[in-house]
């Protein structure tokens, strides 16, 4: 990849970097490419003399991965500065950067980081630029939570691919690593060079609000294959993947952004359960592991959260496991994390217990300033510092930052949203539609007996840059496979008035398709399913998220789940109604009945086909 560019990423090409005069320490530095890839210890004193030369606030700046508003990194709106004047007090990711010399930045959609690709590179290039301008300047690790499925900071036009559940029930680890190769390659293009995935979750409780379908599935070894693949899959393009959330986040009923979750597995079930994938991607050589805020007894019965827990970040996934890359916090702004201790020492107990990156606290000069104090009080050595800090350079330098931290527009445009990795979005997603009920035979639709089609249910918001909302991508997906569809949104919790409509529209449709959305005890949308299957029509089902509600609409007459509502999803379960595609997924999960959980009505691995 040539690092001069044209355009509107246009930034200082190799040569240039090269003869300034105030070259920097890390790029003169840069390890050879050709033995970047070698063992961590060819490189380790060069990046050993390059921390040397380090001050204690460069150090602890680079253990620090921050948000930042806007979408460039010198110029952003005036709403953003003021959002960035606000939480963290400088106005720009420049200023960031100049005043904290902050490691890694991570992107969120919400902080407006992520409009379109080429303004993504342009944001990574002039970070990069601000950050490589300092005095013993390094370049910045960039993040993002690419899962792909319900996580996606960055939407079309980039490839957007089926997410975890999904691939579980497609169970090809072949896709797995396809996956991870085509989101790496685009996300390197971008100026990413970690992404937040996968999730090494074992998904164990239907009832988990945070995990979910985010998970491979409910059987550790099928997950603990599938995280590998991924994981090779990220390596191939040269990304760091980061397996998360150690030491488990699977069985979980309480949401660890807004509470303390505590997992009451023993240590015998963690290590048959939990542990499986986070194994394996260690053995995959995964670059970085990220904590969970759950208070896990069986493994640390001090009522810390893992994120603090020496006896579990250095015991356990450091000694026992074998673990030596690097680890970061999941999001210090996470109530799991805060409701035991103050923020300013959560950062000092987190690098105590054995974390190297320190992600997003909700206040970064006091998390700074605490770390620094710490240094000083004798709390935390300096020595502490540097391993961490020779675990990230490590990393820069496998990753080709050091030697190439810029990125060109014509790298976006052969890579990002590409025909080839957009068809092959839709063949993985052609394998993991699940066919979970079929009375009669009712499926697939022809469209000789059942022309006139009606898309009803839940549009929840749609993950970033999709096409949205579900039905109307379902009703298009299939007017453009020959019927004649017509979208009705009933909502998440359809309203009396909002069934009548439906059912008074059926009355034209000879068949109707209910997008649902977790179907709970208390949920309007089996009334919804019931009154529109009392019209006579056919009645089918699509699960837009958990594949557990087929357990509540006894009265559809076909029930399937794509286990996600993004476009590849949806347009890949209406080639499956209609008969273009035979479904292919089986169950990751166990399926529960309503009246009785302690009963499976659908077990791992289930799965109709025709």
């Amino acid at each position: 990849m040539h690092d001069a560019g044209t355009g509107s990423t246009a930034h200082p090409s190799r040569r240039t970097v090269l003869a300034a005069a105030s070259l920097t320490a890390a790029l003169a530095l840069a390890p050879d490419p050709a033995r970047a890839a070698g063992p961590a210890g060819q490189d380790d004193e060069r990046l050993k003399a390059l921390i040397s030369r380090m001050t204690l606030e460069e150090k602890v700046g680079q253990l620090f991965v921050m948000r930042v508003y806007g979408h460039s990194a010198t110029d952003p709106d005036q709403a953003d500065i003021d959002a960035n004047l606000r939480e963290i007090g400088v106005r720009t990711a420049a200023e960031l950067i100049a005043e904290y010399r902050v490691g890694g930045i991570i992107y969120f959609t919400w902080a407006h980081n992520t409009r379109t690709p080429h303004q993504i590179a342009d944001l990574s290039n002039g970070i990069q630029r601000a950050s490589l301008a300092q005095p013993r300047g390094l370049p910045v690790l960039i993040a993002t939570d690419q899962e792909h499925g319900i996580v996606a900071r960055v939407g079309r036009p980039a490839t957007l691919l089926p997410g975890a559940m999904a691939v579980g029930a497609g169970g090809s680890r072949a896709d797995a690593r396809t996956l991870g190769r085509i989101s790496g390659a685009e996300l390197r293009a971008l100026g990413i060079r970690q992404d937040y995935a996968p999730d090494a979750d074992v998904n164990v409780n239907p009832a988990n609000p945070v995990i979910g379908v985010r998970s491979f599935g409910a059987d550790p070894d099928a997950v603990a294959g599938l995280v590998a693949a991924e994981v090779r899959g990220y390596q191939d393009s040269r990304v760091a993947a980061t397996a998360k959330h150690f030491p488990g986040h699977g069985d979980t009923a309480v949401d660890s952004h807004f509470g303390f979750p505590v997992i009451t597995h023993s240590r015998e079930l963690w290590e048959k359960l939990d542990a499986v994938p986070f194994r394996s991607a260690i053995r995959a050589g995964i670059d970085a592991i990220m904590t969970a805020h759950i208070m896990v007894p069986a493994l640390d019965d001090s009522g810390d959260p893992a994120t603090l827990s020496h006896p579990i970040l250095t015991g356990i996934l450091r000694e026992e496991l074998g673990y030596d890359g690097v680890v970061v916090t999941d999001s210090l702004g996470m109530e799991g994390v805060r409701q035991k201790y103050g923020d300013d020492r959560v950062p000092v107990l987190a690098l105590k217990a054995g974390v190297d990156q320190l992600l997003n606290p909700p206040s970064l000069d006091l998390a700074w300033n605490a770390v620094r104090t710490a240094v000083h009080s004798g709390e935390l050595t300096e020595a502490r510092l540097d391993e961490s800090l020779l675990r990230i350079l490590r990393l820069k330098a496998k990753l080709g930052l050091l030697d190439r931290p810029y990125v060109t527009p014509d790298g976006i445009d052969r890579t990002v949203g590409t025909p080839g990795h957009l068809r092959a979005a839709d063949r993985i997603a052609d394998r993991t539609t699940t066919l979970l009920v079929n009375k009669g035979g009712v499926l697939p639709l022809s469209r000789r007996t059942h022309p006139r089609l009606l898309v009803v249910g839940a549009d929840p918001a749609s993950p970033s840059g999709t096409d949205g909302p579900p039905t109307t991508v379902l009703a298009n997906a299939l007017t453009t496979l020959g019927f004649t569809a017509t979208a009705l949104s009933t909502g998440t919790a359809p309203t009396p008035a909002a069934i009548e409509k439906a059912v008074t529209a059926a009355g034209n449709a000879d068949a109707v398709i209910v997008g649902t959305y977790n179907v709970s005890a208390t949920s309007s949308q089996p009334t919804l399913v019931s009154r529109l299957a009392a019209t006579g029509r056919p009645v089918i089902a699509l699960a837009l998220r958990n594949p557990y509600d087929v357990a509540r609409l006894p009265d559809a007459a076909a029930c399937l789940a794509s286990y996600s509502w993004t476009d590849v999803e949806v347009r890949a379960a209406a080639r499956v109604i209609a008969g273009r595609v035979r479904p292919r997924g089986r169950l990751p999960v166990p399926v529960q009945r309503a009246d009785d959980p302690t009963q499976v009505l659908y077990p791992l691995g289930y799965g109709l086909s025709y």
